[in-house]
């Protein structure tokens, strides 16, 4: 991998939580809370072969979820982070269009679901129930966590 190929990615993974986070935080602290979600994925956990860097990438926003939770708790500044894969998404929409795979998008799901665990692949309302969960009221005594959304495909928690 290039320099390049390793800097875009850190650049758009990494430092764009970095900058999101940098704007809200002085908010949150006027506000006397908040909470931040991050998104990454479970190959930040376990990376796979051919990964790099976007293993690093997503270990590197973990990481930054777990230092900004200790960082913020006095000032009730609540973080964590959603590791999510497989759930139909507008990328997932785009590997099937540039795959040139026949049929359907609802039959590219279908088949690519019916090789996952669960046999079927995750609605993006399943990640925002778990986003919505992480912000509300019910969640004010979990921070510092990595949560997998994934329907168990990862071989790790």
């Amino acid at each position: 991998m290039s320099d390049e190929a390793w800097y875009d990615d850190l650049e758009l993974k990494l430092m764009g939580a970095i900058r999101c986070a940098r704007l809200v935080i002085p908010h949150m602290k006027a506000n006397g809370s908040g909470r931040i979600i991050n998104i990454t994925h479970p190959g930040g956990k376990q990376p796979g072969a051919g990964s790099c860097p976007t293993s690093v990438s997503r270990a590197a926003g973990i990481a930054l979820t777990k230092a900004l939770s200790k960082e913020l708790l006095p000032h009730k500044i609540l973080v964590n982070t959603v590791c999510l894969t497989s759930i139909k998404s507008a990328q997932g929409e785009r590997a099937w269009k540039a795959a040139g795979s026949p049929g359907t998008l609802a039959e590219y799901w279908e088949a690519r679901g019916a090789e996952h665990p669960l046999g079927r692949l995750g609605e993006p309302r399943e990640v925002g129930n778990l986003v919505a969960f992480l912000v509300s009221e019910c969640a004010s005594f979990i921070t510092g966590t990595a949560i997998n959304i994934d329907g168990g495909l990862s071989a790790v928690v």
